[in-house]
């Protein structure tokens, strides 16, 4: 695996196309992490540092900010009120009629979406920033601020999030991979060492027990995401013989690769946005003058911190269920089988049309019930591992490097395909 990649990336820089690729996605990377250092004015960030190294809460959103929130950068709040935004625009498809309409109308219908998705985050981010000041002000990390310095503070925020948000947009567009996932990986690959460290000098105070179930723990992840990005359910296809201008064609048989984790890192990425919310919404709360509302949401802070019961089921239940509507999304088994009719092709035993379309539907559901359980079970088992050992970092660490190495898979598989096409590009030139 380690050796194709190194093949790949060796073979893509020598490509002209590619290697402008590659190097744009660095260069947008490079200005994103240059930009998550730049702090927003009237913090105290000695103090914030220390607060986000005490707090599990705090340290698990900041790696999903993308890094930027441990700095209180002009980036804070990260690309979350955008995923957030996204995921509210995908469930509404499914409930209104007009925008899952809009959402069939090809490319139009796709921007006209993602131009309502950035629209609302506007607000959206404006709501997040104030319970982020709100939060950090009742820890005595921002002083009491004049009317115009908070508007001041909150729009900084907003437009570090419109401008991450187009950041990602060009890794998308010009890019190598999803410029989301892009961004979120740069953020956690910039904190790891970081996390690194902390875990290392927790291990040093405790026994060597320890130290073997953390590397274990770290090589089992790394090996079973690999294992699961690669897995997949071939299903055959044969395509029937026909007699054209009098030559045969057709006859032969091939494989429609099903993924068993045909979503990738995203229902990940979507679940913390979401389980996230009850714990900060609670901590904000908290702050409010009126007794009876902030001790019940100082209760609902603590029920769903990370690391506790509920927060692991809540979180384990999200990521089977976005796996789910996220494989759902991405991947037609109508335009399939339709695709599939089209070129005279069929699944022996099964007739073309509607019954292969269910039949494509029924592999799918059983499959991504093995992804779903997977994805959901190795998102909680930095939190197990946690109880067992006592190290908090490991929630952090796990996380992380679950999303690292599936973005790390999914790009390079992008890579490939552009080499591939390169390749039969280059054949029909000499042809």
């Amino acid at each position: 695996m380690i050796e194709r990649i190194f093949t790949d990336l060796k073979t893509a820089v020598k490509i002209p196309e590619l290697k402008k690729k590659i190097l744009f996605t660095a260069l947008i990377l490079f200005i994103f992490r240059l930009l998550a250092h730049i702090p927003v004015a009237g913090v105290d960030l000695v103090s914030l540092k220390q607060l986000f190294l005490n707090n599990q809460f705090l340290g698990l959103l900041d790696v999903f900010s993308g890094g930027t929130l441990a700095n209180f950068s002009v980036m804070a709040l990260g690309l979350n009120p955008y995923i957030n935004t996204s995921i509210i625009f995908q469930l509404l498809t499914m409930v209104f009629p007009k925008l899952e309409a809009l959402s069939k109308e090809g490319e139009y219908g796709r921007e006209k979406i993602n131009q309502y998705t950035r629209m609302v985050t506007v607000p959206l981010a404006a709501l997040q920033g104030f319970g982020m000041y709100a939060l950090l002000h009742g820890q005595k990390i921002i002083g009491n601020l004049s009317p115009l310095s908070l508007v001041a503070m909150i729009a900084t925020m907003v437009a570090g999030t419109v401008f991450l948000m187009w950041l990602g947009e060009l890794v998308t567009e010009k890019g190598i991979g999803n410029g989301i996932s892009m961004i979120i990986f740069a953020g956690i690959v910039g904190r790891l060492p970081v996390s690194f460290m902390q875990t290392t000098s927790v291990l040093e105070a405790t026994n060597i027990f320890n130290l073997v179930v953390f590397l274990v723990m770290a090589v089992a992840v790394i090996a079973s995401v690999v294992f699961m990005e690669e897995a997949v359910r071939k299903v055959k296809i044969e395509y029937a013989r026909r007699i054209s201008g009098g030559k045969m064609y057709g006859g032969q048989s091939t494989y429609l690769p099903l993924k068993i984790n045909q979503a990738g890192v995203i229902p990940i990425i979507f679940a913390v946005s979401f389980v996230l919310i009850p714990s900060m919404l609670g901590r904000f709360l908290s702050q409010v003058p009126q007794k009876t509302l902030a001790s019940f949401a100082a209760g609902l802070a603590n029920f769903m911190s990370p690391g506790g019961i509920a927060y692991n089921l809540i979180y384990f239940f999200l990521v089977v269920g976005f796996t789910y509507f996220y494989t759902a999304v991405i991947f037609n088994p109508v335009k399939i089988a339709d695709e599939i009719k089209k070129h005279g092709g069929f699944i022996p035993g099964i007739r073309p049309g509607k019954p292969t379309a269910d039949f494509l539907s029924g592999i799918l559901t059983k499959i991504t019930l093995a992804g779903a359980l997977f994805l959901g079970t190795v998102a909680i088992l930095p939190s197990i591992m946690q109880k067992a050992t006592g190290i908090s970092t490991l929630a952090i660490g796990g996380t992380g490097i679950l999303i690292v190495v599936s973005v790390i898979l999914e790009t390079f598989r992008v890579i490939e395909n552009m080499i591939q096409m390169h390749g039969y590009e280059k054949f029909l030139d000499k042809h």
